[in-house]
């Protein structure tokens, strides 16, 4: 597949870019600083540009046979760049016929939040992850109103484990996370994942161990 990734040079974008090589998918990089990136492959495709200019996304997009957003931004910045950029994605995506969309959100984030424990639920996401939180809220909105073939996934924290492939996903009030923690290593395999596997088109599962 042709992939427009959008957050290329954060730590889940690297690890989606190794391994959608490596499967033999062809990737179009987006982000503003390109020489973060230290990978080169003859399918990789590095793309600089700001995810708030809405014609360098539809640029980025042009062509694509689906997109992955993995936006990041610092915990305690209120830009709103993940809900501002998605929104120019989302209507670049209409502008270009591109249907297929994965997004990561985080756990905790709309019904998700009745799988944290009480010390992230009362503690850690009231004091730290407010911000983060609303942001990814607003992003998932946008998504959800769309007529896209979304998939929004929400991990738990990160971990330095390496790749398992042993996580769950999915997940109810009465089947929650032994821990709220997941490898970006997996977490990146489970969002490539979703390019070819509608279990979870149109749905948030979140995802951890």
């Amino acid at each position: 597949m042709n992939i427009a990734l959008f957050g290329a040079t954060g730590t889940v974008g690297q690890l989606v870019i190794e391994q959608a090589l490596e499967a033999g998918h062809t990737i179009t990089a987006f982000s503003r600083n390109p020489d973060k990136l230290t990978r080169t492959h003859k399918n990789l495709r590095s793309f600089k540009g700001d995810v708030l200019d809405y014609q360098s996304v539809l640029d980025a997009v042009r062509c694509s046979d689906a997109v992955i957003c993995a936006l990041g931004m610092p915990i305690l910045n209120n830009d709103k760049i993940r809900s501002r950029g998605t929104m120019n994605i989302v209507e670049a995506m209409n502008a270009s016929a591109v249907s297929r969309l994965i997004c990561l959100s985080s756990m905790g984030v709309g019904d998700s939040h009745q799988l944290l424990s009480p010390k992230y639920k009362y503690l850690i996401a009231p004091l730290f992850m407010r911000r983060l939180f609303a942001d990814h809220e607003l992003q998932e909105q946008y998504i959800k109103e769309s007529n896209l073939d979304w998939t929004v996934v929400r991990p738990g924290s990160f971990t330095k484990a390496l790749f398992s492939d042993e996580y769950r996903h999915g997940f109810t009030k009465s089947d929650k996370p032994s821990k709220i923690k997941i490898s970006p290593l997996d977490l990146a395999s489970f969002l490539l994942n979703q390019l070819t596997n509608n279990t979870y088109l149109h749905r948030s599962p979140c995802i951890s161990y």
